[in-house]
């Protein structure tokens, strides 16, 4: 018991001396103000110091969730300046499969000189890439919508768009919706699992291109990119 107790003495004296040189070490920075300072400086600068240097900071856990850098598109985009293609007739853009898939796209715009002209040569390189590197052969369904037209779209309901006139980037020529050309014939649905993969590809190398990808989405747009910046 007589040993217990001087324990506790000892701990409640070390307790009592502990407060006590805190308590001055609180009134001599209180008395120094440039001491407080440097205090504070040596103790915020090593986290500062790492958000200066990096444009983000990674979460635990989320370490690899940013995009690769595509050097090919990199490389692209400071290169030559990339020719839109001839344009398709017009039948391959009407055939069952594609009229089910899109049902309004008879009417859609794909001229690509009505395209903003920095997002028209990112889609273009990503086009190009995706035809290099993967194989697959891209086609534009649509690129700019007139506001009488996203209204219609509108109209037709929710499974289709839920953006009425000039609350689109296809307004302003900065996005555009695309499929694949397999054997002439336009491929739009993801149940083929040809075009799944196609479109995890797009979306890959779209935003490697520095666009944003329609399938990241909660009502998931697989064939949409854009470009967004301040509308002018």
């Amino acid at each position: 018991t007589g040993a217990r107790q001087d324990g506790l003495r000892g701990a409640s004296s070390m307790l009592r001396r502990g407060r006590e040189q805190l308590a001055g070490g609180v009134a001599l920075l209180r008395r120094h103000p440039v001491l407080t300072a440097l205090v504070a400086g040596l103790v915020l600068l090593p986290p500062l110091a790492v958000l200066l240097a990096e444009d983000e900071v990674a979460l635990p856990g989320f370490e690899g969730a940013a995009p690769a850098v595509n050097h090919q598109v990199a490389g692209l985009l400071r290169g030559e300046r990339l020719a839109a293609p001839q344009p398709l007739p017009p039948a391959v853009f009407t055939t069952a499969e594609v009229t089910l898939a899109r049902p309004m796209l008879a009417g859609a715009n794909r001229n690509f000189d009505l395209l903003d002209a920095e997002f028209s040569q990112r889609l273009l390189t990503v086009f190009r890439v995706m035809r290099e590197q993967h194989g697959y052969d891209m086609v534009l369904l649509e690129g700019y919508r007139s506001p009488e037209r996203q209204n219609q779209l509108a109209d037709a309901g929710g499974h289709v768009t839920n953006a009425r006139a000039f609350q689109s980037y296809h307004q302003f020529g900065l996005a555009g919706d695309c499929a694949f050309l397999r054997n002439g014939r336009v491929v739009i649905t993801e149940k083929d699992p040809w075009a799944m993969r196609g479109y995890r590809l797009y979306g890959e190398v779209a935003e490697a291109a520095g666009l944003t990808w329609g399938g990241r989405w909660k009502m998931m747009d697989f064939g949409h990119t854009e470009l967004r910046r301040p509308r002018r």
